[in-house]
């Protein structure tokens, strides 16, 4: 009796937990759902769409040396989910279905209706966990709900994690060839631009790829993680994010090898590694807030108290800021960055965002698409999370008077200018530190710094007035 795996965004073989358990219990075929419109509509950026289909390709491959077949089949919206895998269950005469479970509203939608759709039919299906190392809902409060502050969050996981780390799974055996054909693999989806070939070689796709690079960072970068990765011109964080958003790399092994570099120690230790895993428990504490309070998915603020601040209207600032014009150059340097690569350095999101937010005191939801929209490692939870941490609207985020000045900034974390040189190559001239200051070299400032900080302070001190002004019900 066929078993079928439903690949979604964990395109790889090793580590797998719905291949291996489905492998484990008879012959398995494989099948991928094309769903262009869905993934219009939740602003998935050209680029990573690409990502993926390089990747499927990939695992096509590895798929096939161990007698796997993949299946390619359409379901445009995620309602179609349901019936399309219906009946391509009934057309292989298998009984089970196995997938990893994905977060987010419609992502559980999604699930939760295939499930339905089988149970109704007679069909099983099986979940696993896959994307987190704990279930979100396992890991709560003293009072059983979901942390809303990471330090406590981190603290809890830590204390799990000593008594075992969760061990990544082998790969599956190699089974008798199907007589199941494969089907021949996309290269391109309508409605998503294609992407150049030199883009593309940034980011070359395969869990083979996606190894080697946890393994070069391991042994190259890890120990001076802490310094390097405030540092944008310096290769000095993982750039895994890509690897981790596609399923290609998963949490357990970047978890298990930076312990395994730390002489097996979760805390303490290599100051670098601590601070890499701290980073790993961010984007896991960012999924379990996605589950706990699923308002975020809906583009509402974590802190529902600033549901109405009173953002600008502003789309030729909006657009400056998009296209990497603003006249403040390590504003422009990384939006630049962006556009040209799908990446943007972490500290560098930072910065951008906070700009947005305080400075232009635009919305912080037109950056969150507009990030999705370009970022080849554009992720619903972490995304949201990290621009509700920069607009001070979101959990455990930066209070509202921390507004980062993006020129003292500058000059601590590019202090030679090597990065605005990098990406703004009218300014390749200017020497050190001046490049930060190019006055009538460059275009002129869309904002006065101090001006813009003091009149977001005004407006985020304005909702918190309401806020204590309003009568109980």
């Amino acid at each position: 009796m066929n078993q079928l795996v439903w690949f979604r965004t964990d395109l790889r073989t090793l580590d797998h937990p719905a291949l291996h358990a489905a492998t484990e219990q008879g012959p398995v075929v494989a099948v991928f759902l094309l769903s262009p419109a869905q993934w219009q509509e939740h602003d998935e950026a050209a680029v990573k769409v690409d990502f993926w289909l390089r990747n499927l390709a990939e695992l096509g491959k590895t798929l096939k040396s161990l007698g796997i077949p993949l299946l390619i089949r359409s379901a445009e919206h995620w309602a179609q989910a349901p019936q399309v895998l219906l009946d391509l269950a009934r057309e292989l005469g298998a009984e089970h279905l196995h997938f990893n479970d994905e977060y987010g509203i419609n992502e559980a939608a999604r699930d939760d209706a295939v499930v339905k759709a089988f149970e109704d039919a007679g069909l099983a299906t099986h979940r696993y966990l896959d994307q987190t190392l704990f279930a979100p809902g396992t890991v709560l409060t003293k009072s059983g709900g979901y942390f809303k502050v990471f330090g406590q969050f981190r603290k809890t996981c830590l204390a799990r994690l000593e008594t075992g780390l969760p061990t990544p799974l082998p790969a599956p055996g190699k089974q008798r060839k199907s007589p199941v054909p494969s089907d021949k693999l996309p290269t391109a989806v309508e409605g998503f631009a294609a992407t150049a070939a030199d883009l593309q070689g940034l980011w070359p796709a395969g869990e083979e790829e996606a190894l080697q690079r946890l393994e070069a960072f391991i042994r190259d970068d890890l120990e001076d993680y802490q310094r390097a990765r405030d540092i944008p011109s310096e290769p000095g964080t993982s750039q895994l994010s890509a690897y981790l958003n596609a399923g290609v790399l998963t949490p357990r092994q970047c978890l298990q090898a930076a312990v395994r570099a730390n002489d097996g120690l979760l805390s303490g230790g290599k100051q670098g590694a601590v601070t890499w895993i701290t980073e790993l428990l961010w984007r896991e504490f960012y999924r379990h807030v996605l589950v706990g309070y699923p308002w975020v998915s809906r583009h509402q603020p974590f802190n529902r108290d600033l549901t109405a601040l009173p953002w600008r209207d502003d789309p030729e600032g909006l657009a400056a800021w998009q296209q990497g014009r603003t006249g403040i150059p390590i504003i422009d340097a990384a939006m630049r960055q962006l556009l040209q690569t799908g990446w943007m350095h972490n500290r560098m999101r930072m910065l951008t965002a906070m700009f947005l937010c305080k400075n232009l005191l635009i919305d912080w939801r037109q950056g969150e698409r507009w990030f999705m929209r370009q970022l080849i490692d554009g992720d619903l939870a972490s995304n949201n999370g990290g621009w509700q941490w920069s607009a001070s609207t979101g959990t455990d985020s930066v209070p509202y008077f921390r507004v980062f000045n993006p020129h003292t900034q500058a000059l601590k974390i590019d202090a030679r200018g090597d990065y605005v040189r990098t990406w703004i190559p009218e300014l390749a001239d200017l020497k050190g530190k001046a490049v930060h200051t190019p006055g009538g070299r460059y275009l002129t400032p869309l904002v006065d710094l101090g001006e813009s900080r003091q009149r977001a302070l005004a407006a985020y001190r304005g909702m918190a007035r309401k806020k204590d002004t309003k009568k109980p019900d």
